[in-house]
């Protein structure tokens, strides 16, 4: 799992299987999971310049998404 150099996103996971994304939140701890994610999303968000930006403009409200009970990525 990934730890991020960007102030929204502490961290980020993905299950290639099922295409799946987790993402953790620095302000809350706050858990979500991304469904149908393609991977080549994923390593663009991994390598974005600006990881929030990235993650607003293309996984966020793109994709479906449910808050996860466990506070890990």
């Amino acid at each position: 799992m990934p730890y991020l150099q960007s102030p929204a996103i502490e961290a980020v996971s993905y299950d290639e299987r099922a295409h799946v994304l987790r993402a953790k939140f620095r302000a809350d701890g706050k858990v979500v999971a991304y469904e149908n994610v393609p991977l080549h999303v994923y390593d663009s968000l991994i390598f974005a310049d600006s990881i929030g930006d990235f993650f607003r403009d293309n996984i966020e409200g793109s994709y479906p998404a449910r808050e996860l009970r466990s506070r890990t990525a």
